[in-house]
């Protein structure tokens, strides 16, 4: 029974990273910290690295931490969430920075319409270059309008 309880821990820890990923984004992101996300949107670097990739050091900090104390103090709950939210950090950076911004080469003809539909939120996401008037901050949940102007054989 702990197992089943604590793999429900991963998978709403995982889950709730979908929604700290989109308020994190859209107020703060867009907000206090635009000039370090800023360049990710107006493309003001030239090498393959962005000023927006400290986002993802900060993003590992609490992972990382509720991954010490659970592992540390033996709190199976903490360990549980750090795994949920590290995990999701994995999927976000095969997400956003392989499949999404092509960083490397990979899935680059995908015609999975959940795929699509996430890499054409994310395009009107990219749309707005500016601070203000953007649409789709989060990652993994989109907007069933871009499922419904995706079909399997649409280019994205």
């Amino acid at each position: 029974m702990n197992m089943l309880i604590h793999i429900a821990i991963v998978l709403a820890a995982f889950t709730g990273m979908e929604g700290v990923a989109w308020l994190t984004h859209k107020y703060i992101m867009h907000g206090i910290f635009w000039p370090l996300h800023r360049d990710h949107h107006l493309k003001e670097h030239y090498g393959f690295l962005e000023r927006n990739d400290l986002f993802f050091l900060i993003f590992a900090l609490p992972g990382i931490a509720c991954l010490a104390a659970g592992t540390f103090y033996y709190l199976p709950v903490w360990t549980c969430i750090g795994i949920g939210i590290t995990m999701y950090g994995a999927c976000y950076f095969f997400v956003h920075d392989l499949f999404i911004h092509q960083r490397i080469k990979v899935l680059r003809n995908s015609k999975n319409r959940y795929l699509k539909a996430i890499r054409r939120a994310h395009k009107m996401h990219h749309k707005h270059i500016g601070k203000y008037d953007g649409e789709s901050f989060g990652m993994l949940w989109v907007s069933w309008k871009y499922f419904r102007n995706t079909s399997k054989n649409d280019p994205v």
